[in-house]
């Protein structure tokens, strides 16, 4: 018999292997994964392909998911998992084409690479992207430590000093304090019209889940 899992919002409980939970728990769920995955990547193409690929394994497990945290973190984590991988395909690449310029004399290196953005999307992207990932669950989503480490996979003690150097890294890069209520503010550009609202559905509805 399949095991019913609440989720902290009150919600009903999903039950492993059911196709109408699965979905249910895809519409709830896939405004704010795309949103964090939009933050750390700086690049929405790239987070709705990476928020695909992350429901498209989840419903792939669903039939024996036997969580130990709520069924909306283990999607986050599979789906920040999902972009940490492209991250590490696109340093690679980035990696190769400096090799290449360096090969090519005469070529002026692009401006974009040498000048440090204050923005603080572009900010987000350049940390480390389960530092990126708690600053966003965090201040956007409002996870506590304890879902943010059970979304992460790393122990509820780490969550306080990887949040803390994860500001600190900010704080460097923006030059600029700010304080909880300003963080959450200054990401709302981020999301374009993904909504706000913990449970609620996104501005424009997303694609359904694919079998």
């Amino acid at each position: 018999m399949a095991v019913a899992i609440t989720d902290p919002v009150g919600a009903p409980a999903y039950r492993p292997g059911n196709e109408a939970d699965f979905e249910r728990l895809y519409q709830a769920s896939y405004g704010k994964i795309l949103g964090t995955l939009t933050a750390m990547l700086g690049d929405r193409g790239a987070a709705e392909d990476c928020t695909q690929d992350a429901f498209e394994r989840a419903y792939r497990k669903w039939p024996s998911f036997q969580p130990i945290a709520p069924a909306e973190a283990w999607v986050h984590r599979i789906a920040i998992n999902a972009a940490v991988s492209y991250q590490r395909k696109m340093r690679l690449r980035e990696v190769g084409e400096i090799i290449r310029r360096i090969g090519r004399p005469g070529v002026a290196p692009d401006p974009h690479v040498l000048v440090e953005n204050g923005d603080l999307r572009a900010a987000l992207a350049k940390l480390p992207a389960k530092q990126a990932a708690a600053i966003v669950l965090r201040h956007y989503h409002g996870y506590t430590n304890r879902t943010i480490a059970a979304t992460l996979g790393i122990p509820e003690r780490t969550v306080a000093s990887r949040l803390a150097v994860a500001k600190a890294r900010l704080r460097v890069m923006l030059k600029d304090a700010y304080g909880p209520e300003a963080m959450q503010n200054s990401l709302l550009p981020i999301y374009g019209e993904v909504a706000r609202s913990a449970g609620g559905p996104a501005s424009s509805a997303p694609p359904r889940a694919r079998a």
